[in-house]
């Protein structure tokens, strides 16, 4: 597969289509374990979502992450949340806190504190709730959004699960990039 050229959203570059997905090691997660991506090699399909604790978009998606990971989980596919924010900018951004919302929240996935920002400088997550899908080739597949509405009732496309049924039915993304949406990543 040929590699996109990287887009550009909001002055931000963004990993490119095709593009190596950059590794990550060391990434603490709110059960006290360390991760890697390496962790993940048996997994078909590797699902980011750089996230947070204080988004409301992010907050409306917590169910609907839930059935995802168990939707697709027996096929092969890990979902993995990540938290970038600064908790120096938003103090309810701490690891604490993500240990806490997990917990209240039933996450049924890891979520992985990105202490130091690494992996959203090498991702290039523009928003909390920004998902990139990985293969099997550990290339980005698809970037963008979960679905087109943060309300669930609203909702009338589920971009995520359709790439994830292309990618696992061996064909082309039919909708390779849509835009996220949700509260600003703010990188330091």
């Amino acid at each position: 597969m040929t590699a996109l050229p990287a887009i550009e959203i909001e002055d931000r570059p963004s990993l490119a289509v095709g593009a190596r997905a950059p590794d990550f090691e060391g990434l603490l997660g709110v059960d006290g374990h360390s991760y890697a991506l390496a962790d993940f090699a048996h997994r078909e399909i590797v699902v980011l979502i750089f996230s947070s604790n204080r988004c409301p978009t992010a907050k409306a998606y917590t169910q609907r992450m839930n059935d995802l990971q168990a939707s697709y989980g027996g096929r092969g596919v890990q979902l993995i949340a990540i938290n970038s924010n600064s908790p120096y900018l938003y103090p309810e951004e701490s690891y604490a806190r993500m240990i806490e919302l997990a917990h209240e929240a039933g996450y049924t996935f890891p979520y992985l504190n990105d202490d130091g920002q690494r992996l959203a400088r090498a991702y290039g997550p523009t928003k909390t709730f920004h998902v990139f899908v990985l293969d099997a080739a550990r290339r980005l597949r698809y970037p963008g959004r979960f679905d087109d509405a943060r309300v669930a009732a609203n909702v009338r496309t589920s971009d995520l699960a359709d790439a994830l049924d292309d990618i696992l039915a061996d064909r082309e993304v039919r909708v390779p990039v849509t835009r996220a949406f949700g509260c600003s990543l703010d990188l330091m």
